[in-house]
This record gives C-alpha cells, sequence and structure tokens, in this order.
C-alpha cells in the first residue's frame, strides 16, 4: 500500500500492497479521448509516504485485491501503483491463498506493454477453459485511446501459482466495431459455455444515456462475434461498468457454475452504475435460445433497485467456488479519507471479497477489499441473501458474550474484555412495543422515502419510537466520535404495506478522524448509510446483526445478511469502546451477543 517507512510488525507485511477492486475504466495518463470515472491526482502518482501515519485506522483481517480458483489456490488479481498512494502507474498486482484469508504476494502478472494496452491494463475476468486452462479477458486502452477487450493465457499452466502470463500479438480480440462506443466499453465478463458450445461473454457500455451489457459469442474464445442484440439494457441508467451475471439456485445456499441453465435456477445480473458509484443487481430469468436476460417484477430495473451493499461498496465481481460448492462475491471498499490524508499515510482502499480466477479493478486513491461473501437467493426468490465466509471465523480469537441485557430509552451497555477495534460482533434483538413505532411517510408516487435521506433525518441521536437500537462502534472515551449501526422501525405505510418497515442504518456523522483534523476538512466523506431490511418485525419479534470491524472498515449484516452495509471511519483505533445501546421509546432486549476479538491475516 504505498510507503516506505518503517511499520508496525503486525502490519509490516502490508507495505507494498495498495489494492483496488473492480473499479471502472479509469481515466490515466494522456487518454483525452477515453471517459474517465476516476479522478486524477497527477501531482501525487508518484509519492511514497515518507513516514507512515495512521496505522491505527488501516485493517487488521481486510485483504485488498480480486480472486480465482486454481488447482486449489484462490488467485486474486488487482491494480497496484507500486509508486504511490493513488491512481496511476497501473499494473496488475497478483496474490494467492489457500483459504482467501491468508494471502502470499507474487510478482505483478500484467503491465502496459504492447499498443493493444500499451494506454491502460484494466479490469477484467478470468474463466477456466477446458483442460483446466485459464484464459484471463480484460480491458486495455491501445494506442488510438479505444478500448478493447484482449486476452491473457499462463505461460506455464503447470505452475500453480500461475506467475507469468502471455498477452497474445493477435490482441485486440473484441475490438470495437460500429455503433459501439469506443470510450464506455469495458469490463469482460467471466465466460459461461451454451448448451451450442459457443461461449459467452458481456462487456459493459452505454448508448446515450442507456445502460446495456454487449453480448459477445466465440467457439475457441479467442474469436468473438457480437450478438444482434444486447444481453440487456435500461434506459436513464448511464454507463455500466463490472457487469456480472450468474446463475442462483432457487433452493438452498449452494452456488452454482457460471454456466448452468435449466430449471430450478434463476439469474442475477448486477452492474455497477458510473453515474451513482454504487452497484445495483435485478434477479430474473434468462433464455440460452435467444441470449436475452428479462428481470423479474419484483426488481426494479433502475437506481430504486436492490444493492448488493447500501455502504462504501462498488465494482464488485463473484466467482464460483468448485472446492466448497459456493459463489463468493467480493466488493471494492473506497476511502472516506482526503486524498492527502491518503497520501500522507501511504495507503488507500481495501477490497470486500475475492473470486476464481477473477480480477479487479483497484482504485488506488480510495481502496480497499470487503471481506469475501457468500451469496445465494433468498427463500422468497425476491433478492440475494450475503454473509462473511466461513474462513473468516479462523481469525476469531478470544471471544466475551451477554444475554438477556434489557436496553430502555437512552440506555447503553457496553462489550468489554476484547479489542474492539478488531472485532467480529453478532447480536440479536428483542422488539417490542411495536405500537410506538413512528410514522415514515410515503413519496407522491406512493414509495417509501428514500433510505439514505431517511437514515440521514433520523440519525442514531434522534430518540424515535422503535428505535434507533443497535451497536455504537469505535467509540471514544467522551462518545464524542463514534459510529452507529442501527435499525429504526416504522408502522405500515398504507394498506399496499401492511407490514412494519425496518431501516438499517450506519450514522458516520461523528466517526471524524482523529488526527489533530478538524471534523470539516475538506475531502473527509462522513455520509450515513441506509437500506430496507425485507423481514416481518411483527411476525419475528426480533432482528440480528452483525459487524465486523476492522480499524477503518466496518461492515454490517442486517437479518442474516438480507440487508449490507460497509463504511468507511477513521476512529481513535485501540482506544476504541464497543456498545449496544437504545435510543427509542420502546425496550429491546439483547437476547444473545458474541464478540470475538480478531487476529491480523497473514500477508507474505
Amino acid at each position: 500500500m504505498g510507503g516506505g517507512a518503517p511499520q508496525s510488525p503486525a502490519l509490516q507485511r502490508w507495505a507494498a500492497l495498495l489494492l483496488l477492486l473492480f473499479l471502472p475504466l479509469l481515466g490515466v495518463g494522456n487518454w483525452h479521448a477515453v471517459e474517465a470515472s476516476h479522478k486524477e491526482f497527477k501531482e501525487y502518482q508518484n509519492y511514497e509516504a515518507e513516514e507512515v501515519d495512521g496505522e491505527d485506522v488501516r485493517t487488521g483481517f481486510h485483504f485488498q485485491p480480486r480472486p480465482m480458483y486454481y488447482n486449489g489456490l484462490y488467485h486474486l488479481f488487482y491494480q497496484y501503483n507500486p509508486k504511490g498512494a493513488v491512481w496511476g502507474n497501473i499494473v496488475w498486482a497478483h496474490s494467492v491463498s489457500g483459504d482467501l484469508i491468508n494471502w502470499i504476494s507474487l510478482p505483478p502478472a500484467l503491465y502496459s506493454s504492447k499498443s493493444f494496452d500499451i494506454k491502460g491494463c484494466w479490469s477484467g475476468s478470468a474463466t477456466i477453459l477446458p483442460g483446466n486452462k485459464p484464459a484471463m479477458l480484460y480491458t486495455g486502452v491501445d494506442t488510438q485511446n479505444r478500448q478493447v477487450q484482449n486476452i491473457a493465457f499462463p505461460k506455464d499452466a503447470s505452475d500453480k501459482y500461475l506467475r507469468e502470463w502471455d498477452k497474445p500479438d493477435y490482441n485486440p480480440v473484441i475490438p470495437p466495431t460500429a455503433g459501439v462506443n469506443a470510450s464506455a466499453f469495458r469490463d469482460p465478463t467471466t465466460g459461461w459455455r451454451g448448451a451450442d458450445g459457443s461461449w459467452r461473454v458481456v462487456v459493459g457500455s452505454k448508448d446515450g444515456s442507456t445502460g446495456v451489457v454487449l453480448l459477445y459469442r466465440s467457439r475457441d474464445f479467442v474469436h468473438w462475434s457480437k450478438a444482434p442484440s444486447p444481453l440487456h439494457s435500461a434506459a436513464g441508467t448511464g454507463m455500466w461498468e463490472c457487469p456480472d451475471f450468474y446463475p442462483v439456485a432457487l433452493r438452498g445456499n449452494a452456488g452454482l457454475d457460471t454456466s448452468a441453465t435449466g430449471p430450478g435456477l434463476k439469474h442475477v445480473l448486477k452492474v455497477s452504475l458510473d453515474e451513482t458509484r454504487y452497484d445495483y443487481y435485478t434477479v430474473g430469468k434468462y433464455s440460452p435460445a435467444e441470449d436475452r436476460y428479462v428481470p423479474d417484477g419484483t426488481s426494479p430495473d433502475d437506481r430504486t433497485g436492490l444493492r448488493y451493499d447500501y455502504g462504501n461498496f462498488y465494482a464488485s465481481k463473484t466467482f464460483y467456488d468448485p472446492a466448497k460448492k459456493r459463489r463468493v462475491l467480493w466488493g471494492w471498499s473506497n476511502e472516506s479519507d482526503s486524498v492527502s490524508s491518503d497520501v500522507k499515510k501511504g495507503w488507500a482502499g481495501i477490497q470486500v471479497k475475492q473470486c476464481l480466477l477473477c480480477t479487479d479493478r483497484v482504485d488506488l486513491n480510495s481502496t480497499n477489499i470487503t471481506i469475501p461473501r457468500a451469496v445465494w437467493l433468498d427463500g422468497s426468490g425476491k433478492q440475494l441473501v450475503q454473509w462473511p465466509v466461513e474462513e473468516v471465523e479462523k481469525l476469531r480469537g478470544k471471544r466475551v458474550e451477554a444475554h438477556g441485557v434489557a436496553l430502555g430509552k437512552g440506555e447503553h451497555f457496553e462489550i468489554k474484555g476484547i479489542t474492539t477495534s478488531q472485532t467480529d460482533v453478532e447480536v440479536t434483538f428483542e422488539v417490542s412495543g411495536l405500537e410506538k413505532a413512528e410514522e415514515m411517510g410515503v413519496e407522491l408516487n406512493g414509495q417509501r422515502p428514500d433510505p439514505q435521506a431517511l437514515c440521514e433525518q433520523k440519525g442514531a441521536d434522534l430518540g424515535g419510537g422503535v428505535g434507533p437500537f443497535g451497536l455504537w462502534v469505535l467509540a471514544s472515551d467522551d462518545f464524542t466520535e463514534r459510529t452507529a449501526v442501527f435499525f429504526r422501525v416504522f408502522k405500515p405505510s398504507g394498506e399496499s404495506n401492511s407490514q412494519h418497515s425496518v431501516l438499517m442504518c450506519h450514522d458516520a456523522s461523528r466517526s471524524f478522524h482523529h488526527h489533530g483534523r478538524s471534523t470539516t476538512e475538506k475531502g473527509v466523506w462522513k455520509p450515513s448509510f441506509a437500506g430496507f431490511v425485507d423481514v416481518d418485525i411483527q411476525k419475528d419479534g426480533k432482528i440480528s446483526l452483525r459487524s465486523l470491524i476492522d480499524g477503518s472498515v466496518v461492515e454490517s449484516f442486517g437479518a442474516g445478511g438480507k440487508t449490507c452495509i460497509t463504511s468507511r471511519v477513521y476512529p481513535v483505533g485501540t482506544d476504541a469502546h464497543l456498545y449496544a445501546f437504545n435510543n427509542g421509546e420502546a425496550d429491546v432486549k439483547i437476547s444473545q451477543l458474541q464478540a470475538w476479538q480478531m487476529h491480523t491475516i497473514d500477508m507474505k
């Protein structure tokens, strides 16, 4: 993560990494003809930190790139600036792991070197071809400033570490043809194979203000032809970056190979909207015969639609893990800190997940990878459920627990006995007194209000009827600094909605940086993030929350992973405290709480 100064032993092995996830194709260097979605800071591109600042907000058990599974190892490829903590000088860094948690860093796999990628060697995806042969499709920027899709193969497929890669001179394999916007044409997906034996991939693009994923077919994964119609498109959504397309089983939480089709499954199409910087997905049906995807009626195909994560989460990617028969999701968690602070501390960003031979675009001025998450279809068939992969539990150390703790209005309970700046906490709240729930109101179109705006209006310090209740994480001794992760329950909004609405929030308005800086310093972003949780709180009478707290990252999973929120905050580190709280009129009870101190990952 940039920087050349001595570091604490526990974090020393992070020094060379500055990982960036699947981030969209970014404007770097002098490619004026390329639409850029990433801000440049040329004055910082080669700036190495003279001293490491901010070790107490650096993550300990989050790694910061993206993956694939091959011959017993997970391979993570990610964009990396070896010369600084902001975007520029990008190469494809490469790390491997046997468990998705502990990693070995290898030499860069790809870098700009040929006419078809000389002005940019950006994100893509990996596919395992017949004969157990890995292939990577990636976006390059050529000498004409066009975005083109290239292919790379390992030089020695018998090398389990896949240390060297070859980019054939016949690249690009998918150039932008007539009618394709050459400056908005990027991020090829993992391939899937149809019953006709042909491979398919989609590439993100746009046509005016219409977001689109263009479909391409090939018999040999080298010679590609554009399909007459896109796999899918949606008006008014702008550029679709980092698309992901995969099947999910209707029953159970097992993952499916990307080429799976037939009864008993649906498909998910995820796109990263350049205009909002969030990841949205729909659940729907894919017709292999027509090569068309149609979202279900319960999956809005616009900015009001479903999101993997309602916080600092973008440019994500899944992969199928055949070793454990699961689909694993990884995302990029961008910084909320200022660029000047990123440069001073010598690192930026983390990644939230990894995938089998999949690749990510990492953003060096704000990148971290989230914890890898298993993902599957909820029993309702309407949305996905996400949960940290089981390997994360290997990092659990000392445990504390509590049961039957009642919290009245204005009361809080401290979780003691562990270092709470690096913690995994699971808690179940019993909820009563729903008659005290407050009115939420509806918009003119009859829809519920925007959840993020609602959370900003009704933060954790504003008392309510049922809630806010939840966790204060990374709290200072005097409570002037804290991040609230909480729920607030609202009355049914009308005849069309007979259930109570449950809002889940991350309120970072009080989680300011501690390095002697103003809480309003330019460039520091302290947003509120929120999403509604699809639960029947009246029937269930309880709701669960899991939060993974790791320095500057807080990842939370509501109701078993139905709603997920990731925030970047910059707290006091080892002096931080952890509390459960209730600021609502109705009492709540902690029926069960367990918290573990987390060990630091092994990064070699």
